[in-house]
């Protein structure tokens, strides 16, 4: 059965799926660890920094695009290394 495409929603998740049963079926039958930790730090790592471009390096645009606080943000951003790019 189709899920319903909600604003994109439905492809998003297909595309993690999809990412993770590559990641899953490349490890050859070695256990798996940490799954949860390399899934949503990547993801989240990513949708970070494409909406800091999207919003040219903005924050507050970023933070309110992203539905949380600038705060939030600012954390993420040391906690995923993620440089702004200085013009």
């Amino acid at each position: 059965m189709k899920r319903p495409k909600l604003n994109g929603h439905a492809a998003i998740a297909d595309a993690v799926g999809h990412s993770l049963s590559d990641y899953l079926a490349k490890l050859d039958g070695e256990p798996a660890d940490n799954l949860y930790e390399l899934v949503i730090g990547s993801v989240e790592k990513s949708l970070i920094s494409d909406v800091l471009v999207r919003t040219k390096g903005n924050q507050s645009e970023a933070a309110s695009m992203l539905g949380i606080n600038r705060n939030t943000l600012r954390a993420k951003l040391d906690k995923h290394k993620i440089k702004l790019a200085q013009d």
